[in-house]
């Protein structure tokens, strides 16, 4: 077997790995792209190479998150990790912790983690690399990684979403969520919010949006009662659609190019938060884009007509 067949074997792994990492899928292709570089030009035979690769991911990643610190303190608004419809990487061993950690809600947890705790924590807990691995990858001695690992994931317990465990029971409330949002029923919506529910959107400063943010059921009822029956009529779809393994929808113009993501936490029977990436740099992975601006004043003018 050659070494590009090797590595191919194990790319889903690398870029499940670097996607929890960065956030990012553009972001995630780069580093296991330059996993490959850096492999291929090295004469070493490691012993393992899915812990090498798995290192030599890691190590990348981590410079990537500190010079990304600077870029996100200076983001516009709120920031999104970008939507991810379907992880390459798939372990029925690891199943429940993959999934996850792979939701919008975890992956906004992650970042308030330092990137050597953060790495800890993917190598860890999400991928059960022992503790060996982990400190090489990180240039830190095990007990070092076992200690970064406590903080991380006491982080992570202070914040982390308990989802609905059934899955079937989530994707009827997001259907008659999307259902509800397309006819306008305010009341319909309120039902299925929770009462302290947030809209969070990511524009980056790069596109209007419905709001950065809005709580309360009442708030978020009546902003996407009023906004989405108006954005049908200037031919904008809404395709539920798995989305970082939540429920969720895709969003396109009249051309069929990408305008939104909706991301739905469901707590208790109820969605928690709706997560809203419009920014079009974090869409182009999922195909051509929309003019989100264009589509803003085509709305507007359809809410004038209507009086």
């Amino acid at each position: 077997m050659g070494e590009a067949t090797e590595f191919e074997e194990l790319r889903p792994l690398l870029f499940s790995i670097a996607y929890r990492m960065l956030g990012s899928v553009g972001e995630a292709e780069d580093a296991v792209q330059e996993t490959w570089l850096r492999y291929a030009a090295s004469p070493v035979v490691p012993e393992s190479l899915k812990a090498y690769l798995a290192t030599t991911v890691t190590r990348i990643s981590i410079d990537v998150l500190r010079s990304a610190r600077v870029r996100r303190e200076a983001y516009v608004g709120p920031w999104l990790p970008e939507p991810l419809l379907d992880d390459p990487y798939e372990d029925p061993a690891r199943a429940a912790e993959l999934a996850d950690s792979l939701s919008m809600a975890a992956l906004v947890l992650l970042e308030r983690l330092s990137p050597l705790e953060r790495s800890v924590f993917v190598l860890r807990e999400v991928f059960a690399f022992g503790f060996d691995d982990i400190a090489t990858a990180t240039g830190r001695s095990q007990a070092a990684c076992r200690q970064l690992l406590v903080r991380a994931r006491r982080h992570m317990d202070e914040g982390r979403p308990r989802f609905a465990t059934d899955q079937g029971e989530r994707d009827e409330l997001a259907r008659r969520f999307f259902d509800a949002m397309a006819q306008g029923d305010m009341e319909g919506l309120r039902s299925l919010l929770s009462a302290d529910v947030q809209l969070v959107g990511d524009g980056g400063g790069k596109a209007p949006q419905l709001a950065r943010a809005v709580a309360g059921d009442r708030n978020v009822a009546r902003l996407l009662a009023t906004v989405h029956p108006l954005m049908a009529r200037t031919g904008i779809t809404c395709t539920p659609r798995r989305i970082n393994g939540q429920p969720g929808a895709l969003f396109r113009d009249r051309d069929g190019k990408i305008l939104r993501t909706f991301v739905l936490d469901v707590l208790d029977g109820r969605i928690r938060t709706i997560r809203s990436v419009i920014n079009p740099d974090k869409l182009t992975h999922l195909g051509p884009v929309a003019d989100p601006w264009a589509v803003d004043q085509e709305v507007r003018r359809a809410r004038r007509r209507s009086g």
